[in-house]
This record gives C-alpha cells, sequence and structure tokens, in this order.
C-alpha cells in the first residue's frame, strides 16, 4: 500500500513552526485593530462610523497596493527574502503609532496603520505560497490550513491585548477622569491605545533576527533559485485567462470584506442585543475566535476525506443561515448566530487561496500575489457596512456579509465540480 504524502516532510518542523508563527502575527495585528473603529469614534469626537472605518480602509487597502511589490520581491530573490522584509516593515508600522499619538493627528494614525499593513502585505504574500511550496503539492491545502491555524492564535492574542490592555483602560480612564481639559483626555486616551502596538513591534524584532539567522527549507526549485527573469506581464495574461483563478480572486474579495466586516461590527453589534459595555462584548468575541481557531484543525483533518471545494460550500450555506439569525432574530438567538460565522469563516482564506492557485506552475508567485491583492475586500466592504449603520442600525448592516457569503457559495460550487485537488500548484 502506497504512503500518503506527508503534510510536513521530515526535518522541516522546527522551521514550519516558526515561519507559521507569521501567520499568528498578522492575526494579532488585525484582531487588535478591529475593536478601534469604534473606541476610535470615542476617542475623537463626532466622528462617524463610516469615518472611522477609514482605519480599516488604510489597513486593508496597503493589501492593494503592496501585493505586486511583495510578489516581485519574492520572484527576484527569495520567500525568505519577502518574509523579513515584511516583518520590518510591519515592526516599523508599530513604532509609527508613537508619533502619531503625540500628533493627536487621525490621519497620522492612518498612515502609521497603512505602513503596518504594507508590511503584512508583504509578509502573507511571501509566507502562504512558502508553505504550499514546502511539501508535496498533494497535501498544499491541507499544510496552509494547517499553517493558517496559527493565525487565530494571533487573533486570540490580539482580542485579548485590545479587551484588557486597550478598550477596558479607556472605560476605566472614562469612569474616573475628571477636570481634564479635551486635549489631555484625548492625550492619555492615545497613549492607552499606542502602549500595546510598541510592544509587539519589540516582540517581533526578536522574531526578526530568529528567521534572518535560520536556515530555511525548500522543496521546490522555484524556492530554493531565485527567478531573477521575472516575465510579469506574461504571467498577468495566462491568469487572466484562467477562470478558476479569477473567481477565486473574486471570492477573496469577498471573503476578507466579511472576515472584516463581520468582526469589525461585533463591538456594535453584541452590546446593542445584550446591553453590555463593548469590553465585555469582546469576551464573546474570544468564543467565537476559539472556534474559529479549532475549526481550522477540524477542516484541515476533514480534507483527508472531503475535497476543498465541497467543505467551502458547506461552510458557506451555514454562514448565510448565520448571518440570517443575526438580522432577523437578534437577541441571544443572534449572538449565537454571529459567533458561528466566525466557526464558518475558519477554512475560507486558506482553501480559497489553495484552490485558486491550484495548477498555476511557474505563475504561482504573481497568482498568489493576485489574491492578496483581493484582500482590498477588507478596506471597501466595511465602508459598506459602516455606511448602512450609520443609515439603519447594525442588524440591518448584516445584509453585508450575507451577500458576500453567497458570492464564496458560488465559487465553491465551482471549485468543488472543477478543481482537481491534485493540481496545487508547489511553486
Amino acid at each position: 500500500m502506497e504512503n500518503k504524502p506527508r503534510i510536513i516532510p521530515q526535518g522541516t518542523l522546527f522551521p514550519f513552526i516558526v515561519l507559521a508563527s507569521c501567520f499568528a502575527w498578522w492575526g494579532l495585528a488585525n484582531n487588535m485593530t478591529d475593536p478601534l473603529v469604534k473606541a476610535f469614534t470615542g476617542i475623537y469626537k463626532d466622528m462617524s462610523n463610516f469615518e472611522a472605518s477609514l482605519i480599516q480602509f488604510a489597513f486593508y487597502g496597503a493589501y492593494f497596493c503592496l501585493a505586486i511589490p511583495g510578489a516581485l520581491i519574492n520572484r527576484k530573490f527569495s520567500y525568505k527574502h519577502g518574509v523579513l522584509v515584511g516583518l520590518g516593515i510591519y515592526i516599523v508600522g508599530c513604532f509609527l503609532f508613537y508619533p502619531a499619538s503625540q500628533s493627536q493627528s487621525f490621519y497620522f494614525f492612518l498612515l502609521a496603520f497603512y505602513i503596518l499593513a504594507g508590511g503584512l502585505t508583504i509578509l502573507e504574500t511571501a509566507a502562504d505560497p512558502y508553505i504550499l511550496s514546502m511539501g508535496p503539492a498533494e497535501t498544499a491545502t491541507q499544510r496552509l490550513n494547517l499553517a493558517q491555524s496559527f493565525n487565530p492564535m494571533g487573533s486570540l492574542l490580539g482580542t485579548f491585548m485590545c479587551q484588557y490592555l486597550i478598550l477596558a483602560k479607556l472605560e476605566a480612564f472614562r469612569a474616573e477622569q475628571h477636570g481634564l481639559s479635551l486635549a489631555e483626555v484625548q492625550t492619555r486616551e492615545l497613549s492607552i491605545v499606542v502602549v500595546p502596538y510598541i510592544s509587539v513591534g519589540v516582540f517581533l524584532l526578536a522574531v526578526w533576527v530568529l528567521i534572518a539567522v535560520m536556515k530555511m527549507p525548500h522543496s521546490a526549485p522555484q524556492v530554493a533559485t531565485p527567478d531573477h527573469q521575472l516575465h510579469f506581464m506574461g504571467s498577468v495574461k495566462r491568469l487572466a485567462k484562467n477562470p478558476n483563478y479569477i473567481f477565486a480572486v473574486i471570492a477573496q474579495f469577498f471573503y476578507v470584506g466579511v472576515q472584516i466586516s463581520a468582526w469589525t461590527f461585533t463591538v456594535y453589534y453584541i452590546p446593542a442585543q445584550l446591553g453590555i459595555k463593548d469590553s465585555e462584548a469582546l469576551k464573546y468575541h474570544t468564543v467565537a475566535l476559539v472556534l474559529f481557531a479549532a475549526m481550522r484543525f477540524v477542516c484541515t483533518g476533514l480534507m483527508s476525506y472531503l475535497k476543498p471545494g465541497l467543505l467551502l460550500l458547506f461552510f458557506s450555506l451555514v454562514a448565510i443561515l448565520c448571518c440570517l439569525l443575526v438580522i432577523f432574530v437578534g437577541g441571544m438567538v443572534g449572538v449565537v448566530g454571529l459567533i458561528g460565522i466566525s466557526a464558518c469563516m475558519s477554512l475560507m482564506f486558506p482553501t480559497i487561496f489553495g484552490l485558486g492557485t491550484s495548477g498555476l506552475g511557474q505563475d504561482t508567485k504573481i497568482g498568489g500575489s493576485g489574491l492578496i491583492m483581493a484582500i482590498l475586500g477588507g478596506a471597501l466592504v466595511p465602508l459598506v457596512q459602516a455606511s448602512l449603520v450609520d443609515r439603519w442600525n447594525v442588524s440591518m448592516s448584516y445584509l453585508v456579509p450575507l451577500i458576500c457569503f453567497i458570492v464564496i457559495a458560488g465559487y465553491a460550487t465551482y471549485a468543488w465540480k472543477y478543481v482537481k485537488e491534485s493540481n496545487i500548484a508547489h511553486a
């Protein structure tokens, strides 16, 4: 009986863990940032929800702008160079929060978010296809799902830091401050926001050094030998004629949009439904993230028996049902539905990425950047949902995630029928 290919090749476990830890660091940044949309409406008086959502526009807009430069770094040099450049820019973005707080300018904060996320873009553009290439093609989607399991661990840490180091401290300060001017209050509140980001930057400096000195494995010629001939336009032309790839990019746009929207407005929805504080609402969000993390491992195992496209379709349909509970039922049932959305989303990003890069071969590095550019959905979709919150209410705003999951279900149906798992690319 033929042995089944390993998900993680022998001798690469520790480098795999170090590289996969990067998935946690961008999960941490994402989930520290999401609740700050509402927090900034309290720090900057008279700011609308739409204006505060410019944080997400700056953060996820960076993915659209810097994914191609990240891909070019990977193709001209190596995935390791891409990881180090991305992580380094991420660190710089964290440190920029200090001068932003000193200036008290919301637009300086937007710049810091943009630079931080620009680093995440390059980091993710390198790490996703690198993980795919670190072992047999037959287990590439499973391997990426396994690596992505580190992401919700970082998300949990980011949510914990935001809950206890930012939101709870802001609530305590606002309850106790007396006799301070508006400028003094704003200065104190911004300093509360900044400290966790500076701490993350210092920690990631140590991670950067570890990756820089570590010998990283390679299992595909494209990883071992940098491609100094970029052939950018040739890759773009071939990708534009690939219907699976184009549909995957569209699905990824709506997936990232729905993830960021659903999580950003959790701190709006749960307090409104249950009558609790924002920091207390994050306890429910923590439960959602635990389910998100657990389901990553469950789905990785299920892919040994079921096609990734079929699993993606099933969870898309369940997510649609959960959205209907959030919109039309509300209360604790709606909150449970909102938590259920996170469980359904767990497999979506890596599965869409793996299916979308299926069979791309030499075009995988440029193709992967296109799927990272689709993270632009995280910049635009929350703005649409924020406008519905301002116009109607937070419950009805979840019509936006509902539409997103319908699009994802459409791609899942296509992938289930037409994409062969054995064609997942190595590069």
